[in-house]
């Protein structure tokens, strides 16, 4: 499952640089996760690192975009090889 930014979002630059898929980017009003990229850093971290450095936890599982965890590793083989 991808993860999603919600509105509460206060823009503080602390996600973006830590998602090592670059699925991070500072959209019209917050920042936004792209859900082809996002893999909730499997295949780099034990748990994601947007949602560690977050202050005020508003990094939520995106339940548009249910993956299981076999289907995020192959999207981060996909990517990185």
């Amino acid at each position: 499952m991808a993860l999603i930014i919600e509105q509460a979002c206060i823009n503080c630059d602390m996600c973006d640089p830590e998602c090592p898929n670059e699925a991070i980017t500072l959209g019209e009003e917050i920042y936004e996760i792209d859900p082809k990229k996002c893999t909730e850093c499997i295949g780099h971290y034990d748990k994601p690192t947007c949602v560690s450095v977050c202050p005020i936890d508003c990094i939520k599982p995106d339940n548009n975009h249910i993956e299981t965890e076999e289907a995020l590793l192959a999207k981060f083989f996909s990517m990185h090889g």
